[in-house]
């Protein structure tokens, strides 16, 4: 179980000045992991500032020793997935050992040395492109706000909005892995299956397009099959968290939802590409969110007293439009939502567990995505189809405009950020995608 350390030292600042600087997503405090593109070589590195640790030139300049360097050599494939699936204290070595080198203060020979190599080991983060960080084999998305499944119940006309399930378990379906991008990837509108205003079934490009804000968790070590995961162990197999846009052709999906999403979701979903770990997020732990009086406590295979007391997460986390008519008019993205992650009714650990209960195997790198983040008030609502009341109230999105659902031309831009009182605040960077028309039918 990790604890507080160092690297959490709130008076801690790098050598590095633009991870000092007020707003930065990664200052010294957060050391998140990430796979970038170097000489067409996929390469492990870390965020510091506006710069990217290149790994594995610190171990050629001979910077990293111990369990720091063997965690380094467990990226050499170009991926994470082998060091997400070591014991943690290789991470945890890795990051102490990065912290120590770019802080101001320390004084070694190491010190001097990343000093005197900065240009080969820090590399500029605009240059660089970034990958998906791991092979990920499975993606589970859930629906774990109260209010953004109540408020979808009703805008199908349901009698009883929420599942009856809902309160009892977190609800989740199996997405699709081979549809996740970076951020930074164009989202084509997708062909389906659809019923148009008079009732007809047609097949097109998909009328009502959507964003999902959530968040992400990238499984570390997983479970044998047949093997449950106790609640207070959960967080022990979260490696880290990326923000997350489960894309969603609401028009196709509400036609073909039986089993549960599938073509509606399946065309694309987009990640931020820096793995902020389980430890860098320590100092923002929070009790697991309250529920509404009258509802029933969790069974107690989801009730844990770890979890109850540190299962939330005090992230901040917005949703941001920038329309074709404002980037001609040289006029800034618009803020469309703000929420938190308390909003959510259950808890990472809760999702993991109640996942593993049937003994269903996770492993290194599969992806858990916490369904749409959406509060009570109107501010919250995490998605375009919330934000309108299902299109009867169109959004005003700046530059006398409004939307009812995506056009084509809009990027959508997610931004999280980590704060507490006491503790230097943390980010995620952002999670953008831009929409582009349809492909011509067939391709």
């Amino acid at each position: 179980m990790a604890q507080l350390n160092a690297t959490h030292d709130p008076e801690r600042r790098s050598w590095l000045e633009s991870a000092n600087q007020p707003g930065c997503d990664f200052p010294i405090q957060n050391l998140p992991f990430g796979v970038f593109t170097e000489s067409g070589v996929h390469r492990a590195g870390v965020a510091l500032g506006d710069k990217v640790i290149n790994l594995q030139a610190l171990l050629r300049h001979g910077l990293l020793d111990g369990h720091a360097a063997l965690a380094v050599h467990a990226t050499s494939s170009g991926g994470l997935n082998a060091l997400m699936e070591m014991d943690p204290l290789f991470a945890s070595a890795l990051r102490g050992q990065l912290s120590d080198l770019f802080s101001i203060g320390a004084s070694s020979e190491r010190l001097s040395s990343a000093r005197a190599n900065a240009e080969s080991i820090l590399l500029d983060m605009s240059k660089v492109s970034m990958n998906v960080p791991c092979s990920i084999g499975d993606y589970t998305d859930f629906l774990t706000s109260l209010h953004h499944t109540e408020r979808h119940g009703r805008f199908k006309g349901l009698k009883d909005p929420l599942p009856p399930a809902f309160k009892s378990l977190p609800v989740a379906y199996h997405s699709r892995a081979s549809s996740i991008r970076i951020t930074g990837t164009d989202v084509v509108r997708p062909n389906g299956q659809y019923k148009d205003a008079q009732g007809e079934v047609r097949f097109g490009p998909a009328p009502m397009l959507d964003f999902e804000l959530e968040l992400a968790a990238f499984i570390a070590r997983g479970n044998a099959l047949t093997q449950p995961i106790p609640i207070d162990r959960a967080r022990d197999h979260i490696f880290g968290y990326c923000l997350l846009n489960d894309w969603s052709a609401k028009s196709i999906q509400w036609w073909e939802q039986v089993l549960g999403p599938f073509l509606g979701k399946s065309f694309i979903t987009s990640i931020s590409p820096w793995i902020v770990t389980e430890e860098a997020l320590l100092p923002f732990r929070l009790p697991a969110p309250a529920r509404p009086a009258g509802d029933p406590p969790p069974l107690d295979h989801l009730n844990g007293e770890r979890d109850q007391a540190e299962g939330g997460i005090d992230i901040a986390l917005e949703a941001w439009i920038s329309t074709p008519a404002q980037r001609s008019a040289g006029q800034e993205a618009v803020c469309i939502t703000r929420t938190h992650l308390q909003n959510l009714y259950w808890t990472f650990g809760q999702m993991i567990t109640h996942h593993a209960s049937n003994g269903c195997n996770l492993r290194p790198g599969d992806l858990i995505g916490s369904g749409t983040i959406s509060g009570e008030s109107d501010i919250s609502r995490a998605c375009i189809t919330e934000l309108t009341n299902a299109g009867k109230d169109p959004l005003p999105v700046g530059n006398n405009e409004f939307r009812t659902a995506l056009e084509d031309g809009d990027e959508i831009i997610f931004r999280g950020r980590a704060a507490r009182e006491g503790a230097v605040t943390i980010g995620f960077g952002e999670c953008r995608g831009r929409i582009q028309p349809a492909r011509a039918w067939p391709a």
